[in-house]
């Protein structure tokens, strides 16, 4: 998708802020990178040139021009002529907040100012920001360089068309949006990935099995299906030919047992009625069999892939 969004500023050049930065010249932005310290420039650029046979071979690129990239240690230069503002701090409100207040002095009035906060939530963090209406969260995904996804997140203030033309920014760095109808702490996906986190901590304190027999669990098993089509569609296909109907009336009543530490919502009609109708919408027409078989399809290729890899990782 187009953007008129050329001129873009990350403000801070760690390991995601240099995500950022590689996506963004990859796709023909003017990245202008702000840190404090000059000498952190030399190891930017390395990543950035370490990174480009991967990134080049992902977007189809010849080339790396890095004369669409500059460096300064200056956020008021950072900033003067910046369409769009990656902010990549430290996750801590305080540090932020501070932060954001400086960013909205220094920004042009209509520069939109995207947080890549992982779970803070962006009224607090814009709470002291000159027009919060053009803020937000752009939740992305380690490596930023590599994985499509971004989650952005509106703030109590934040105004539609603002929202609108992120999401047409970072498809036009070939992202994926996720909109996320309204704030909420951990935002999506990582409440997903936490709620895993803490029951796999639970089950390897009480002895039940080591780190490497849950990330097994997950890689042959969830995983795989997970990387194509998520949790509830996976779950839909579980249910035969009734699909998530058949599903939650055969499993339902398993959310009752003791098989988490997570209390499980009820299953009102509300939830079992949201739940079949999204799922719905997200088969798109087809059957559980057609999907099925694309499902399966995708598996084969899959391993076959992974396991030019898997070598590598666990040798």
């Amino acid at each position: 998708m187009k953007s008129n969004i050329k001129n873009v500023a990350v403000i801070g050049t760690g390991v995601i802020g240099a995500g950022w930065i590689i996506r963004s010249l990859a796709h023909n932005k003017k990245v202008i990178a702000f840190d404090k310290d000059l000498k952190l420039k030399k190891r930017l650029v390395a990543e950035i040139k370490r990174t480009w046979p991967y990134v080049k071979k992902l977007f189809n690129k010849k080339k790396l021009n890095l004369k669409n990239f500059k460096y300064v240690t200056s956020i008021e230069e950072a900033l003067k002529d910046a369409d769009f503002i990656q902010e990549c701090a430290t996750e801590n409100y305080r540090i932020k907040t501070k932060l954001m207040n400086i960013i909205g002095k220094y920004a042009k009035p209509n520069a939109i100012i995207s947080s890549s906060s992982s779970g803070l939530l962006p009224t607090r963090i814009y709470s002291k920001c000159k027009n919060p209406a053009r803020t937000m969260i752009g939740h992305p995904f380690n490596p930023v360089y590599m994985c499509p996804g971004v989650e952005i997140v509106p703030g109590k203030k934040t105004k539609k068309k603002f929202l609108n033309k992120a999401n047409k920014f970072y498809k036009s760095i070939s992202m994926n949006p996720i909109m996320v109808k309204k704030e909420l702490p951990g935002y999506l996906a990582d409440r997903l990935q936490e709620a895993l986190w803490r029951e796999a901590l639970h089950i390897v304190n009480e002895g039940y099995a080591t780190t490497k027999d849950l990330d097994r669990s997950i890689e042959d098993g969830p995983g795989l299906r997970w990387s194509l089509m998520g949790i509830f569609l996976t779950y839909h296909l579980a249910g035969g030919k009734a699909g998530m109907k058949h599903m939650l009336e055969q499993f339902g009543p398993a959310l009752k047992l003791p098989w988490t530490k997570l209390k499980a919502p009820k299953l009102s009609k509300k939830l079992s009625s949201r739940v079949i109708s999204g799922t719905r919408q997200q088969a798109k027409g087809k059957s559980v069999a057609m999907i099925s078989n694309i499902r399966d399809e995708y598996l084969v290729n899959l391993q076959k892939l992974r396991k030019k890899y898997e070598n590598k990782i666990r040798r």
